[in-house]
């Protein structure tokens, strides 16, 4: 499990790019058959993938973690990229359709991942953070989630944001999590930015062909800094920082929120005029 430790306010204003993308974007999932993790001192939030081709995968604990089992003191938010599959927590099976969630509570042991095809394999993607109270584990397929309409072609951030990890779903310690689909055409995203001192979040970028891009914008509204992004990558925003994103093409993106309010819309929106 990598530690990856953030920059403040300060240092980032004299970063390079690659110290950036070095400090803020998780570059290494998405290997068949095994749990890359990464854990974030941004709100102590640990990310993964699993990706069973051959063989079931193990979430693990890790020294760092100091628990007996991965989810000992933690609740985990899983998505389903990829092809049909299923996980196992305390025995029990979920069926994991293609961008179907899964909630895991707290004191959950055993997760387990596989695939239903491993040509077409399930590609999970998970994030954890600490939990203090146990609630029970739920499976939220796509059509269960809630549903926003946002954005304008004319504005070109025409998207949908489906919400199944989310007090109107399902309660949680502190997880928020879901995906935005914007429609053909449209490459904005969260615009305009904004900031939320209550929570951090993370973006994880996909279904985005391999020769394109997002420019995911970081920092203070006076002094944005892009990072450049491929599909499979994941953006760690600290609490500090603004969040936007424009893409070379259309994309879908899981964001994944951890802190003191679960409140989606607990935003502090910047001024376009205030963008310098």
């Amino acid at each position: 499990m990598e530690i990856r430790y953030s920059a403040d306010i300060v240092r980032y204003k004299t970063m390079t790019n690659s110290e950036l993308r070095d400090t803020f974007v998780v570059s290494t999932l998405w290997t068949a058959d095994e749990v890359p993790l990464v854990y974030s001192d941004i709100d102590r939030g640990v990310v993964g993938s699993a990706v069973p081709v051959t063989k079931t995968l193990t979430v693990p604990t890790h020294k760092d973690l100091a628990s007996d089992y991965f989810a000992q003191r933690r609740e985990v938010g899983v998505i389903n990229i990829g092809g049909h599959g299923s996980i196992k927590v305390d025995g029990v099976d979920y069926d994991m359709e293609n961008l179907d969630s899964l909630y895991i509570g707290r004191e959950s042991k055993g997760i387990e991942f596989s695939s239903h095809d491993g040509k077409n394999p399930a590609k999970f993607y998970f994030v954890s953070y600490p939990a203090h109270v146990r609630y029970e584990t739920q499976h939220i397929k796509k059509s269960q989630a809630n549903q926003l309409h946002l954005g304008a072609n004319e504005t070109s951030n025409k998207r949908t944001i489906f919400q199944p990890i989310h007090p109107a779903i399902l309660k949680t310690c502190q997880i928020v999590m879901g995906f935005t689909i914007l429609d053909s055409g449209n490459v904005w995203n969260t615009f305009p930015p904004h900031t939320h001192k209550r929570r951090s979040e993370y973006y994880m970028y996909f279904d985005l062909p391999e020769d394109q891009r997002v420019f995911h914008f970081m920092g203070e509204a006076d002094n944005m800094r892009p990072m450049i992004m491929k599909a499979g990558e994941v953006a760690l925003s600290p609490i500090w920082s603004m969040h936007c994103g424009a893409g070379t093409s259309s994309y879908t993106f899981i964001w994944s929120m951890g802190g003191e309010n679960q409140v989606f819309d607990d935003m502090d929106h910047i001024s376009q005029d205030d963008i310098g």
